[in-house]
């Protein structure tokens, strides 16, 4: 069956999410949120797409974009796949990295505009992971600058200074955007994942496994969404065994 064709908006900008497949962790460490963040700025240059603001959490991805040219497919498609075989060969996995298609969503007018930009740079303290004005990987800090990839220009000439841009994003509010299905990644979830996942009641018992049931165990939890660092330690398991497994 064909691919039912994205609606283009009438005003260029757009709320991109693209994601983990099996809510799969895709940033590992620092190293790959800054490739994945030098690819945004690499092929949304390329394909003429200004980008807004962007946050990168562990197993997803935000972007807010203008794009009255409608090239964000090709950009995404540069962007994930150039970043997948990056990952695969870093971490010795093969498949899919990505949850399908990106997801796309059109912004209308200039109340949803600043609605998304707000809820994408408080995806991080809605999660639980850090305030937004510190958490490192989003584009919080570019607000008002030139020399970057990331153009706040049309925020700037609706919120105003600093001070009221980090005043409107410290807000509480009940924002609501396109969001995929979103769980919690902390080890009380992992633990939790882990034991439902593998049926033993201590990660440590992988220990106990042939090479090929292990690698088995492991690659499931890997899909469910547990990150390298959490399996090794809560198994026991060298992060190297963990990393390789097939």
């Amino acid at each position: 069956m064909p691919r039912t064709a994205r609606e283009q908006g009438r005003t260029g900008y757009y709320h991109i999410i693209t994601r983990g497949n099996a809510k799969q962790i895709i940033f590992e460490d620092d190293k790959d949120y800054s490739f994945y963040i030098y690819l945004i700025s690499k092929f949304s240059k390329e394909m003429g797409v200004v980008i807004n603001a962007y946050c990168l959490m562990d197993n997803h991805v935000h972007l807010l974009v203008y794009d009255p040219e409608f090239n964000i497919s090709q950009m995404m498609k540069k962007i994930d796949v150039t970043y997948a075989k990056y990952y695969n060969e870093k971490y010795d996995r093969v498949g899919h990295l990505f949850q399908g298609r990106f997801l796309s969503e059109k912004i209308d007018n200039e109340s949803y505009l600043l609605t998304a930009f707000r809820y994408i740079l408080q995806n991080p303290e809605v999660a639980g992971v850090a305030v937004a004005s510190e958490y490192m990987w989003s584009s919080y800090r570019y607000y008002g600058t030139i020399n970057t990839f990331v153009d706040t220009d049309i925020f700037v000439g609706i919120i105003g200074s600093w001070e009221k841009y980090a005043k409107y994003i410290s807000e509480k509010c009940n924002d609501r955007c396109m969001e995929f299905e979103t769980i919690s990644n902390d080890d009380e979830w992992a633990l939790t994942i882990l034991r439902t996942t593998i049926g033993m009641s201590s990660g440590s018992s992988l220990q106990t496994l042939n090479k090929h049931e292990r690698d088995k165990c492991i690659l499931k939890l890997r899909e469910k969404g547990l990150s390298i660092n959490q399996i090794s330690r809560f198994t026991g398991l060298n992060r190297n065994i963990v990393q390789r497994a097939k």
